[in-house]
């Protein structure tokens, strides 16, 4: 689950134009640099995008940017939208990490989604295992296919989750468990459609136990007719029993490790606990987050 092959997409002068529309758009030429750029285009027989960043005109940056937004692939450049810049599905999605990540992806689709399964939980043995970032980075991928992905939040004890994605602290899974709020506390996420956020919200004292009730059963079904993905961020196992109650109810988990962090036991008896309340161990990743 460490590898994948990004395939090459084939351009047409069709792509190509609109190319030119996008970067002009976006403030990345200006008119004038725009006939420069078709003229050294026809000149050359290469390129619209090859053609501009040839000239100086753009970045290579620029038009892998523009390249994206015309085969909806949404992603950031540094520095926009103020995400964490650990997101690095959002901020540099051609990298071996990311690459790893959509290999994930699709291991994922094929052994667990295919299956008609809608809902995912992912956990770690500790704290500081990179789970909830794993966790972040892969609903982000998970968008990018085009899945209608909800990122739950379901770390009621220390959630990390609007953080990284630049939200304001506000009502979320807690308060909708207890009453106190209903599925609007869902957050889009700007700039990548298909991906919202479920955030913990108000930090409860029994975060165990309104895990546990009849209320999550309910609002779980809700979530898995609405998404095409829906995953769980878990709080780390050694703080309680919390995410076996959400894992049991999801069906499924994804263990995640820390290379030279986690402990092998740990993991052991994360998984035996897991499968004990019903969870099917769908896999495991080691991140060097």
């Amino acid at each position: 689950m460490n590898s994948s092959v990004l395939s090459a997409l084939p351009l047409n002068q069709g792509v190509d134009a609109s190319m030119g529309s996008l970067l002009l758009d976006a403030g990345k030429l200006t008119p004038e640099d725009t006939e420069r750029v078709l003229r050294t285009q026809k000149d050359l027989g290469i390129r619209f995008g090859e053609a501009a960043v040839r000239l100086g005109l753009a970045s290579e940056e620029d038009v892998q940017q523009a390249l994206a937004r015309q085969f909806a692939y949404p992603y950031l450049q540094r520095g926009e939208a103020n995400l964490s810049p650990r997101l690095v599905a959002a901020y540099d999605p051609f990298s071996p990490q990311v690459e790893a990540l959509r290999a994930i992806r699709s291991q994922l689709m094929l052994r667990w989604f295919a299956r008609g399964r809608r809902v995912l939980a992912i956990a770690g043995a500790e704290a500081d295992d990179g789970a909830g970032l794993f966790t972040a980075n892969l609903a982000l991928v998970f968008s990018q296919l085009g899945e209608q992905t909800l990122l739950v939040d379901a770390n009621l004890r220390n959630p990390r989750q609007h953080e990284m994605f630049a939200l304001k602290p506000r009502q979320g899974l807690s308060d909708l468990l207890a009453g106190r709020a209903d599925l609007d506390v869902i957050q889009p996420v700007p700039a990548f459609s298909d991906l919202s956020l479920l955030p913990a919200g108000t930090l409860p004292p029994n975060p165990q136990e309104l895990l546990a009730r009849e209320g999550f059963r309910n609002l779980h079904a809700q979530l898995e007719s609405r998404y095409d993905v829906v995953l769980y961020d878990l709080a780390p196992f050694t703080a309680g029993a919390d995410a076996l109650a959400v894992a049991g109810r999801a069906g499924g988990v994804l263990l995640v490790a820390c290379k030279h962090r986690t402990r092998i036991a740990g993991v052991k008896r994360m998984a035996e606990q897991m499968a004990e309340a019903g969870a099917e161990i769908v896999g495991s990743v080691v991140v060097e987050f």
